[in-house]
């Protein structure tokens, strides 16, 4: 019988060496290698990659989904080797590694070229969602899942679709992608072509997809466009919503459309005929017209004359007597007004309109009504340095100047008479309309003044001496007129002589002239007279006269003499 020798060490070194392919065991640990099926049992997939042992992977790890794993025995695998022995002497194989190795490869080779990729959304995390990507995993961002925000992602979940990689990191294992980056490009590719096919001045139907304050955006197929809403009627809308609502059909005009930014702007009112066009030859200046005010601001009230066709009326030409008011508080949004037009401007489509000029001028009203020396009552609204302004009729003021308050007294003194808030009187001295001012008196109303745009050198004056005529006699005095037709004044008892006998009242008549002094005038401007204080004037005079005579005659002759014409 003949002995076989016992193998060395060297001899199963080379038995494994050629089983292996002239690789070491550890030399298939961490490689994606092709193994035999040899059988399936149990949910297993026994598979042969030419170790010393057969390895088991589960068939879940062969399935995709609800997909069977379509194996078969005598088929080939790739598989992951993770080690070459475990603790019951079989390879730890792994389908799911060896497809995120592949994956890996694949992605890694893709995102290098910018191409999109083929994943499946499988689960939900904090922040996002899991992609798998032919076996590897990534991760979405809840922001790049679509364009607009998801509520509901259940219609996206495991199904097939293209995400565009942003950032990757092999070492780590860390996939980032975007599904609204595919999205965007996609749709930017579609604009672009729906573009090429719209042209300026083209007239397409669209919906109304959304309304905001400016405007309304219009699907025109697959690409939006702009109604904004300046462009949507010619007359004037306050809200777009007041012309459409979301989900009508509206036909609409391309205005423009941006190349650069791929955006359209559109407009109705450009299918309707220009309200504006011999705007004025209908409007001509100085036409007397009915219309709204539609839109109340800081500098004015817009009036609209008809649909699509609005003016402004300017707050310097809404009232003749209100200046420096808020229009608002002249007119109010949906009065119907009379306004004139003042000026069209057809380029500018613009038409300047007055409000006041559709009224009487009240200074003209005034002068017509109050001719000059006509007498007027008021209210006496200010006071100032220069005179007293008093509210008239037609809610215009009319000015008395200082000057013509009162006669005989200054002006300050006129002045300090009266207060604001006092119903006086007054007479109309002229009436300029041009410049809007009426001049008025208070002294011409005064018995015997001159009349109104006469001459002033007849009034009284403090320190004068004039005739006057007796009109009353009283016990403390006389009622006395001066002149013919003059004012009238009083001589107290006490002024009516030096000695107490010439202070009689009972010395005088009605009808009697007398000399007396202006002395002064009281709180409603009538003069006051003094016969006494003539009498002491005329003495002084007589003295500075004659007391430097060198007659030798004595101070009693130098008054009679001096008085003898005055008795």
């Amino acid at each position: 019988m003949a002995t076989t020798a016992n193998p060395t060490r060297d001899d199963f070194a080379k038995l494994l060496d050629e089983q292996l392919g002239g690789a070491d065991e550890g030399g298939f640990e961490g490689r994606v290698v092709k193994g035999t099926i040899t059988a399936i049992e149990n949910g297993f997939a026994v598979i042969d990659v030419g170790l010393k042992s057969e390895s088991r992977v589960p068939l879940r790890e062969f399935s995709h989904g609800d997909q069977p794993h379509g194996l078969s025995v005598g088929g080939e695998v790739e598989v992951f080797v993770d080690r070459v022995e475990n603790a019951d002497g079989e390879a730890m194989l792994s389908r799911d590694r060896a497809r995120r190795e592949a994956a890996w490869d694949k992605l890694e080779s893709e995102f290098g070229e910018g191409k999109r990729v083929e994943g499946r959304i499988f689960g939900r995390v904090k922040g996002g969602f899991t992609v798998d990507l032919d076996g590897a995993v990534a991760f979405l961002p809840g922001s790049q899942v679509d364009i607009r925000p998801v509520r509901d992602v259940a219609p996206l979940m495991d199904m097939p679709q293209p995400f565009q990689i942003l950032k990757m990191d092999r070492r780590r294992g860390n996939i980032v992608v975007s599904r609204r980056a595919v999205l965007e490009e996609t749709r930017a590719e579609q604009r672009s072509e729906l573009i090429d096919k719209l042209s300026e001045g083209q007239v397409i139907d669209g919906v109304v997809k959304n309304i905001t304050d400016y405007g309304a955006f219009v699907d025109l197929g697959g690409i939006d466009g702009l109604l904004h809403v300046t462009d949507m009627s010619y007359k004037r809308v306050n809200h777009p919503s007041e012309v459409v609502n979301i989900g009508d059909t509206v036909q609409v005009q391309i205005i423009r459309i941006n190349q650069d930014t791929q955006r359209i702007s559109l407009g109705m009112k450009q299918l309707e005929s220009d309200p504006w066009d011999g705007v004025a030859a209908k409007y001509p200046v100085g036409a007397k017209l009915s219309g709204t005010v539609t839109n109340i601001t800081e500098y004015g009230a817009f009036v609209e004359l008809e649909p699509g066709i609005e003016g402004l009326v300017h707050v310097s030409e809404m009232s003749w007597t209100k200046k420096n008011v808020h229009p608002g508080k002249i007119v109010s949004t949906s009065q119907e007004v009379e306004v004139v037009v003042l000026e069209v401007d057809s380029d500018k489509r613009r038409i300047s309109l007055g409000l006041k000029q559709a009224q009487q001028n009240p200074w003209e009203a005034f002068a017509e009504k109050h001719p000059i020396g006509s007498t007027v009552e008021g209210e006496v609204k200010n006071a100032t340095e220069f005179g007293l302004f008093i509210g008239l009729d037609g809610d215009v003021d009319g000015m008395v100047h200082m000057s013509d308050i009162a006669w005989g007294i200054s002006g300050e003194d006129a002045l300090a008479l009266h207060r604001k808030g006092e119903q006086v009187q007054a007479v109309v001295l002229d009436v300029d309309v041009e410049k809007e001012r009426i001049s008025l008196g208070m002294k011409q109303l005064e018995k015997g003044a001159p009349a109104a745009g006469g001459s002033s050198s007849g009034s009284l004056k403090r320190g004068e001496i004039v005739t006057v005529t007796v009109l009353e006699v009283r016990d403390g005095g006389l009622e006395v007129q001066a002149g013919e037709d003059g004012a009238t004044g009083f001589i107290k008892r006490s002024d009516l002589g030096r000695d107490r006998d010439e202070q009689r009242t009972d010395r005088f008549q009605t009808g009697q002239k007398i000399d007396a002094m202006v002395t002064g005038f009281d709180r409603s401007k009538k003069p006051n007279f003094s016969v006494k204080a003539r009498q002491l004037a005329e003495e002084k005079e007589a003295v500075e006269q004659y007391g430097s005579s060198d007659s030798g005659a004595s101070l009693g002759d130098i008054l009679g003499e001096a008085l003898k014409g005055k008795q």
